[in-house]
């Protein structure tokens, strides 16, 4: 289909910010709800969102998006999600940092850090700490995914497994609202598996976007996680699970 330049901006939004609101939108364009979720069912009938309630979501199927896309969407709430990570973990301590947008956010908080080991499979989480002189970075090797500067691979595994941290950092595609991590490529699954076992405490970063978002592979449950740092309350019904598993959720924009 011919999109509408509004619908255009309308997936320009979603993409960026995760997320669109029928209400919010209406207001912007100055036109009635019932224009906006023509709109929005129009672009999901031509594949581009997936309706939600009050709104809709980028649409991603079984394949991830882009990087540079992912990396612009919430942007302004990984920020807050990273700096409330980051102060949970002290100095003279070692991290395991594994791949995503997010976790690269936390790597910046980690600036001013000092005698902090940072192990990753992220190129550019390792770009990053190169500017803190009290930081020790070691690179895994294994195949390098040239989207997003991540190494994976039974290399990359096998690397993970000869060391035991302080700290795991980790983000998902996706989660569900029973509790599941969620991602897109096996071999980074299995990565992250690896990183839950060596680490003492793991802390799942993630926005509020991925409780709207769905992938085929499973990288773990919540009650593997010790705290979850997130931008907005989780539902009810995982926030229920965190709580009888002992799962912490830290909620940087709760009220």
């Amino acid at each position: 289909m011919a999109l509408s330049f509004r619908q255009t901006e309308i997936l320009d939004l979603a993409r960026s910010d995760g997320r669109v609101i029928v209400e919010d939108l209406a207001q912007r364009f100055d036109v009635t709800l019932q224009t906006i979720r023509r709109d929005l069912t129009e672009l999901a009938d031509a594949g581009h969102l997936d309706r939600v309630h009050g709104g809709a979501v980028p649409r991603t199927g079984v394949s991830n998006l882009g990087y540079e896309q992912r990396r612009r969407m919430n942007e302004a709430a990984k920020t807050e999600i990273a700096r409330a990570c980051a102060a949970a973990i002290p100095d003279n301590s070692s991290i395991i940092i594994n791949l995503g947008t997010t976790t690269e956010a936390v790597a910046r908080e980690l600036l001013q850090h000092s005698n902090i080991t940072v192990v990753t499979n992220n190129m550019n989480v390792a770009n990053i700490l190169v500017a803190n002189p009290g930081c020790e970075i070691m690179v895994a090797g294994g195949a390098l995914r040239r989207s997003d500067g991540g190494l994976v691979g039974e290399l990359t595994t096998q690397f993970f497994e000869q060391f035991k941290v302080d700290y795991a950092v980790i983000g998902a595609s996706a989660l569900d609202h029973d509790g599941d991590l969620l991602d897109f490529d096996l071999a980074e699954v299995r990565t992250s598996k690896a990183i839950i076992r060596q680490a003492r405490k793991t802390f799942l970063v993630c926005d509020h976007s991925k409780l709207m978002r769905s992938a085929p592979v499973r990288l773990a449950s919540l009650s593997e996680i010790d705290t979850v740092f997130t931008d907005l309350p989780m539902p009810d019904e995982v926030v229920a699970k965190c709580e009888a598993w002992g799962t912490s959720i830290c909620a940087v924009g709760a009220e």
